[in-house]
């Protein structure tokens, strides 16, 4: 058998996505964010996506936009070897500044006013918080997350040498 001689610039990918999104524009502004900054795909889970004024890139055109009905769908549907990323304000969530992003993760972000369920968040491998004693705008927390990752996991940012 021949040995591989194709060289990648990452064995890595990330998606992120919101559950249960109370403000429409909040997706189109992190779905902004997560095709410029490198997501390979984005979601929702309990509200499907309408195109949003503030999604000025059509992110949902140039990377995969996939909606799952519920939780359990979703997780059923993630891809091989993933590790599901709870972003919620959790007394055992492990803190931004000290989180190692798994090579293969997808980000799961609640809304401002209820967060992840607990049940949710149980379900989860990990959970991230990011510092503060409020609650972010979704669109805000996902693209620190987002951009967390592109300075720390081996991959570059778009258009930026790794």
């Amino acid at each position: 058998m021949a040995r591989l001689k194709q060289q990648y610039d990452s064995d890595g990918y990330f998606g992120i996505g919101i559950f249960h999104s109370a403000e429409e524009q909040n997706i189109g502004t992190l779905w902004r964010s997560a095709y410029i900054l490198g997501a390979s795909f984005i979601f929702t889970i309990g509200r499907k996506y309408r195109k949003q004024s503030s999604d000025v890139t059509k992110a949902w055109s140039r990377i995969p936009l996939y909606y799952y009905e519920d939780f359990d769908e979703f997780k059923k549907s993630i891809p091989y070897s993933s590790a599901i990323v709870a972003v919620e304000m959790t007394d055992t969530a492990v803190p931004l500044e000290s989180f190692e992003h798994p090579k293969r993760a997808v980000y799961l972000l609640g809304n401002e006013a209820d967060g992840l369920p607990p049940t949710v968040v149980s379900q989860c491998h990990k959970t991230v918080v990011i510092p503060g004693d409020y609650s972010l705008n979704v669109a805000v927390a996902g693209s620190i997350i987002i951009y967390d990752r592109g300075t720390k996991v081996k991959t570059s940012l778009p258009g930026r040498p790794g």
